[in-house]
């Protein structure tokens, strides 16, 4: 069963190195348990996600660069994401007329990372 998704879930890149925590910008009216519920307009790079740290996928153009460089060895290169939108959401529960994000979407860099919520803060609570 997908969980919703609120600020400081935290994401992670399938080329990055470090994880990264999600900041909701889209809205900041509704809430679960007093933290803002993100929307999937929740999406945008550096200001809802932020740098993985370093980015190892070839078809990012940094890392090609600095591998064709470095005679064929991949180099990683400074995460800067490349995000649209997260998909699918949830389309049957709106936020402020936008759909709810839940922890299965995933939101697909142009380099051909893979985005997704792998904690959520829920999912640090613990139950009796």
């Amino acid at each position: 069963m997908a969980n919703p998704v609120v600020q400081a879930a935290v994401c992670t890149c399938s080329f990055g190195t470090m994880p990264v925590p999600l900041q909701v910008t889209s809205q900041q009216t509704v809430t679960i348990c007093g933290v803002p519920a993100a929307t999937i307009l929740d999406g945008a790079p550096m200001s809802n996600v932020s740098t993985f740290g370093m980015c190892s996928n070839p078809a990012n153009p940094t890392v090609a660069a600095a591998t064709a460089a470095a005679m064929g060895v991949l180099t990683p290169m400074p995460c800067i994401p490349a995000t649209v939108s997260w998909v699918p959401g949830c389309p049957t529960v709106m936020v402020c007329k936008r759909p709810l994000l839940n922890n299965s979407s995933k939101l697909m860099c142009a380099y051909g990372g893979v985005i997704q919520i792998t904690v959520t803060p829920a999912m640090l609570v613990k139950t009796p």
